[in-house]
């Protein structure tokens, strides 16, 4: 076994940890479920011009983020999400848009691959790199939900400070054709 597949395996079974949260108060959107792979960049046939390979070593961090909704319909709602990586507090947030009740509906945040070796200092990602993650659900100001990937304190993440701007919606990655299906709709940048 090469020791990026055994990162890899150690990083996914870790995945499956049981959730640590803070105390949940009633809501119509729940998160259910944060899971973390680290995943290929897509290639795409083009023929319209010179074709460029990505590095098949390089690998995406994708936060994926399966949430209920009971509501009849919510017009919009943001996830905040925490990502701790190396010490370092990732943040970023995403609003979706006409959201129709139901359950196993998705959201998802990414870190590119020059932002993981950038924010390691060069050193391979490992399985304790990433250390905990959470999530909000914020709908006009107040927080519906939140949940942490691994057993912490409520909103562990505000003592630590904030390092933006590395983690990316889908549709600002090489990801954002893909799956549209399967992630609810993202409020364009701009939109009221």
């Amino acid at each position: 076994m090469t020791p990026r597949f055994l990162i890899a395996v150690l990083f996914l079974a870790s995945s499956c940890l049981g959730f640590g949260q803070a105390p949940r108060v009633a809501s119509d959107l729940r998160v259910t479920k944060i899971t973390r792979n680290l995943i290929a960049t897509p290639e795409y046939n083009y023929s319209g011009a010179e074709t460029f390979r990505t590095n098949a070593r390089d690998r995406w961090l994708a936060v994926d983020v399966e949430f209920n909704s009971t509501a009849p319909f919510t017009e919009e709602a943001t996830f905040r999400y925490y990502i701790l990586l190396d010490g370092k507090l990732l943040t970023g947030e995403v609003t979706h848009v006409n959201i129709l009740p139901g359950k196993e509906l998705h959201s998802v945040m990414y870190v590119s691959p020059h932002s993981i070796t950038h924010l390691l200092g060069n050193r391979p990602l490992t399985a304790n790199s990433l250390q905990n993650v959470a999530v909000q659900i914020v709908q006009q100001g107040t927080v519906k939900d939140e949940i942490s990937l691994a057993a912490a304190k409520a909103q562990w993440f505000t003592s630590l400070p904030a390092v933006p701007g590395f983690v990316l919606n889908k549709n600002e990655t090489p990801f954002a054709p893909l799956y549209w299906d399967h992630y609810e709709q993202i409020k364009p940048v701009g939109a009221r």
